[in-house]
């Protein structure tokens, strides 16, 4: 745990609300669609972080749209129903200006706020509930999530004194050449008092070279405040990490199907004769001593499946639409 100058207690029993940033258009995506309704599975992103995020129990969870708001709105509500808030973020200026936009839902509201991105797909509960479980317990007014790098180009960094203490996030820009060579970075997921994150929020400015509002001045911001900083390093970086282009997209699609097919095999019983040829939904649901044919090249499977499946070719395709059994 990093300790600012004073010790202060802070309630650990406030409510959890989440803030999922889900606003931005991704321009290295090179698409017109809002990055977080980009697929992998048969699934948006967002829905991914936003089902993650339900299994926490929080309160509500608010997403901060803003390219095309109305279909990610639609994706969220599809996900997650009544749970969902939504905020706009009209430009976007940075991460502490999406943050910002969510003042009036959450500044008076004396809970913890869980920060999320949108496009963090593999995000595990278990992982999340650590962290607000460390949180807690830190008894801090802030936490960040952090992971080692060997390659870290891209990232802000955690910038540790010489008692390897916290002292500030810095953005891959504004790194000078000896922080540039620092392997631990922020996943960009956070705890924060809703109180200390408001007030915190008031002083950051845009003196920065990409000109924007960065929510990871707000931990600097408090630590001079005289508020505990926490730094939560994880293990896994694929875990936390998000999708910025087309082709990490293709490998998170791969890295979700293998795990799904290892699933199905180990705690399901089915049988893959060649999985490295079989497609499927990670939303779907294959009954016991199911047998994947090896000439079965491509499988997408959504929905409830029952029986031996074979294909016509050796090239044979097969598309099942979500609930419809194949027997």
């Amino acid at each position: 745990m990093e300790k600012g100058p004073l010790l202060q207690s802070r309630e650990t029993n406030q409510p959890l609300n989440v803030l999922i940033l889900a606003a931005g258009l991704g321009t290295r995506m090179k698409s017109e669609r809002a990055k977080v309704l980009h697929e992998i599975g048969g699934l948006p992103l967002i829905n991914y972080v936003c089902r993650t995020a339900r299994s926490l129990d929080p309160e509500i969870i608010y997403v901060v749209v803003g390219h095309q708001a109305a279909e990610v709105e639609k994706a969220v509500q599809n996900e997650i129903g009544d749970l969902a808030g939504f905020v706009m973020q009209t430009e976007q200026r940075g991460t502490g200006h999406a943050v910002m936009a969510a003042r009036a839902q959450l500044a008076g509201s004396n809970s913890l706020v869980l920060v999320l991105p949108g496009d963090v797909p593999l995000i595990r509960s278990e992982t999340l509930e650590a962290f607000i479980e460390n949180h807690k317990s830190s008894r801090a007014a802030c936490s960040v999530l952090s992971v080692r790098l060997e390659n870290p180009t891209g990232y802000g960094r955690i910038v540790r004194d010489d008692n390897d203490l916290f002292t500030r996030i810095v953005e891959q820009k504004d790194a000078a050449l000896e922080e540039q060579k620092i392997k631990e970075i922020n996943s960009g997921i956070y705890c924060f008092d809703s109180s200390k994150l408001f007030s915190a929020l008031e002083r950051v400015n845009t003196s920065n070279k990409q000109g924007e509002y960065y929510l990871t001045d707000v931990p600097q911001i408090l630590l001079s405040d005289g508020e505990l900083i926490n730094v939560y390093l994880y293990s896994d970086a694929r875990e936390v990490s998000g999708i910025n282009t087309r082709a990490e997209l293709a490998e998170f699609e791969n890295l979700l199907r293998r795990q799904t097919i290892r699933r199905l095999m180990t705690e399901g019983g089915v049988t893959f004769i060649d999985p490295s040829h079989a497609y499927i939904s990670a939303e779907a649901e294959v009954g016991r001593a199911n047998l994947w044919q090896s000439q079965l090249r491509v499988i997408i499977a959504t929905g409830k499946l029952h029986g031996v499946i074979r294909a016509a070719t050796p090239t044979g395709s097969i598309t099942v639409p979500r609930c419809a059994p194949l027997i």
